[in-house]
């Protein structure tokens, strides 16, 4: 099997999963939380991103302008 190395490991290609939704990823390719990979979109995003940031979007002012 081929080895892909990432987060300090070695990996068999097929076994880089993500955590969440167990996508094959690829390395380099993927965030990682605790040691762990998942894929940037949605797994990442959704369990560990900003909460909140599209709540405003389209309200007249920049993102992350929060409370203006």
């Amino acid at each position: 099997a081929e080895k892909v190395t990432s987060l300090g490991k070695d990996w068999h290609r097929p076994c880089l999963r993500c955590e969440k939704c167990n996508k094959t990823l690829t390395s380099g390719g993927h965030a990682e939380h605790d040691g762990k990979p998942y894929c940037n979109h949605p797994c990442y995003a959704a369990l560990f991103g900003p909460k909140g940031g599209c709540l405003w979007r389209g309200r007249g002012g920049t993102e992350g302008a929060r409370g203006e």
